[in-house]
């Protein structure tokens, strides 16, 4: 299968591009200039230097399916606060890609959402299904909400395949070096005490590599239908608390220095509970 990539450059996209290509599939990958990928690849795709505006036609005839991984905002954990880049990257300049694509051929797409979409609604469930109000309070959050309903309704529309992935909690290497896992790790390394909260806090980890397979899984599923839109929910189905998720990997990365468990203060309005219900819901016409 021949992919189109946007985010190639990426934590999770870096660890796609080496999961399709072990697959045998050909990855067409736009990266902005000068951007670098987060690990070590196996073997280069065929990049594309740009932005969602920049013309990639000639890829997209070539593609049987577009993957969107790219997003404003998300390089920054999610609490950008510029609403006017926001807004014009990851709705404006996402759906005229899309339209583009579709003028091109591809008739199968995957969008990756985020669970901050979910935003202040997760706080009601146990377990937050995939059709709960989206609710979200950031920049970065409302405008992937909203690129959400308006790619789910244009995918109705031009009745085409259309999969929307909301990833939880994902870590692993190539993530951001201020993220909990990654921030653990270095930590362990340089033989640091790591202060933290009470971790009394439940997510789902799920690692990158996991992602990955589920990702390219996402795209190659065979109950797609044209003007259905499928929506699932992406997490391991295995929470735990942050105190027992640094535990384990203090544990494993045999650091010889201490957790500081309760030396940080929760965040202001932790959700304390932030985990999926682990199934899919598809929208009909």
């Amino acid at each position: 299968m021949k992919i189109f990539l946007t985010g190639g450059s990426g934590f999770i996209g870096s660890n796609f591009i080496n999961h399709a290509i072990s697959e045998g599939h050909q990855i067409f990958a736009l990266k902005k200039t000068n951007s670098s990928t987060k690990i070590k690849l196996m073997r280069e795709p065929t990049w594309i230097n740009g932005d969602l505006d920049t013309d990639v036609s000639e890829y997209l005839k070539e593609s049987d399916c577009l993957v969107h991984l790219a997003a404003h905002g998300v390089y920054k954990g999610g609490i950008d606060s510029d609403w006017s880049k926001a807004i014009k990257w990851n709705i404006s300049s996402t759906l005229n890609l899309f339209e583009n694509a579709y003028k091109c051929g591809v008739r199968k797409y995957l969008v990756i959402g985020s669970c901050f979409e979910f935003g202040k609604s997760g706080q009601r469930y146990k377990n937050i299904p995939v059709d709960a109000p989206l609710q979200p309070i950031t920049a970065y959050a409302s405008s992937k909400a909203a690129a959400s309903i308006i790619l789910n309704a244009w995918a109705i529309d031009k009745k085409v395949k259309l999969h929307l992935m909301r990833l939880f909690h994902v870590y692993g290497e190539g993530e951001a070096s201020n993220r909990l896992w990654a921030s653990l790790k270095n930590a362990a390394k340089i033989q640091e005490d790591f202060e933290m909260t009470k971790g009394e806090q439940v997510r789902d980890f799920i690692d990158v590599k996991e992602v990955s397979k589920i990702l390219l899984n996402g795209i190659i599923n065979e109950k797609l239908e044209n003007g259905n839109p499928l929506i699932t929910n992406v997490g391991s189905g295995n929470p735990k608390s942050v105190l027992s998720f640094c535990k384990k990997w203090w544990k494993t990365f045999n650091a010889k220095s201490k957790l500081l468990v309760g030396a940080k203060p929760y965040r202001e309005n932790e959700i304390m509970r932030y985990v999926p219900e682990i199934n899919s819901k598809t929208f009909y016409n």
